[in-house]
């Protein structure tokens, strides 16, 4: 786990560097600070640390890949602003939310200053052996990820309340919502540094695989981690009334007793401690929890059995221990 965050730290300085010098010419200040005030609030940096990464590990250069790291960390940026700007969320990374700073008129400019930085970051990428064709895939491979981010935000923003989702539509939602900007990261990464397409395509599904298992092993942690390291209470999604995939799972398998009371539970948003203890007890009855793990872990199997088709160096067994990491983390 240590190896990984220090993986992850000694990639993240170059793509801090050059958001901050992007974001730092904007005017006026304030909305230069507004923009530049999520990627100083710290995070994992996963997804540019993933395009670096993969870019070195199919034999291309790092420095020719920064911009591109860079600008899917400001795409990830505005996702989260507009996430909280429509769940009302007053929380992020430990701190108050850029629309709870500035206010939402501000907050939305932020968002949308990020989203076309990024572009202009990926047009404006230098390097040796660079070409136009590396630079229009990956246009190409942000935009149509930009697109899946919203598709999967708005059927997330459907599902509230929808108790017969099944769990085909629910892992769709979660690829499209968090997966799909992870695995444009490992494409984006084996584009610029110039791979073939098999590998291009085998890197891409690297990514969603693991972006799938981060996404489950947060739903997991939600019930089994504990308030210290979550950074908020246990079953706060079921508080909350989320569909996850021990939901979906319980509602499947479940009596009509326990689906009635599970649902009770989702529904009522002031659900006390007791009822949360509840519902956990419902996924464990029916081994949704266990469930959910194996399911993650299974992706994390297949992306790695992937990463054969790269030859070996230090930036694949990277990438191996990233995909560990997705799973055995605990925030």
């Amino acid at each position: 786990m240590v190896d990984v965050v220090s993986i992850l730290k000694e990639n993240s300085q170059v793509v801090i560097d050059s958001i901050d010098e992007n974001l730092s010419i904007i005017v006026p200040e304030e909305l230069s600070d507004a923009s530049k005030y999520l990627t100083k609030a710290g995070g994992k940096m996963l997804r540019p640390s993933l395009t670096l990464i993969t870019s070195e590990a199919v034999g291309g250069n790092k420095s020719s890949t920064v911009q591109t790291a860079a600008a899917i960390e400001l795409i990830h940026t505005f996702s989260l602003i507009h996430d909280d700007i429509m769940d009302k969320d007053d929380m992020r990374r430990g701190k108050p939310s850029v629309h709870k700073v500035w206010g939402e008129p501000l907050a939305i400019l932020a968002g949308d200053t990020l989203f076309s930085k990024a572009f202009e970051m990926i047009i404006t990428s230098k390097g040796e052996n660079l070409n136009f064709e590396q630079i229009n895939k990956t246009l190409a491979t942000v935009a149509d990820s930009c697109v899946k981010i919203c598709e999967g935000q708005a059927s997330d923003m459907s599902f509230e309340g929808d108790f017969t989702v099944k769990e085909d539509a629910y892992l769709d939602m979660i690829f499209k919502k968090t997966g799909a900007l992870i695995a444009t990261a490992t494409k984006s990464g084996a584009i610029m540094g110039g791979a073939d397409e098999e590998v291009i395509n085998a890197m891409y599904d690297y990514g969603k695989l693991i972006g799938l298992a981060f996404q489950i092993q947060d739903d997991y942690l939600d019930v089994v981690s504990d308030e210290e390291s979550l950074g908020k209470p246990i079953g706060s999604d079921i508080a909350e009334g989320k569909m996850t995939l021990m939901v979906v799972k319980a509602l499947d398998k479940a009596d009509d007793d326990d689906s009635e009371r599970l649902i009770e539970i989702l529904k009522n948003t002031n659900s006390t401690q007791d009822e949360v203890d509840e519902a956990i007890n419902i996924f464990k009855k029916y081994g949704t929890i266990q469930y959910a793990h194996d399911v993650a872990q299974l992706n994390v199997n297949k992306a790695k059995e992937i990463l054969k088709i790269l030859p070996d160096s230090e930036a694949k067994n990277s990438l191996s221990l990233i995909a560990d990491f997705v799973l055995n983390r605990k925030s």
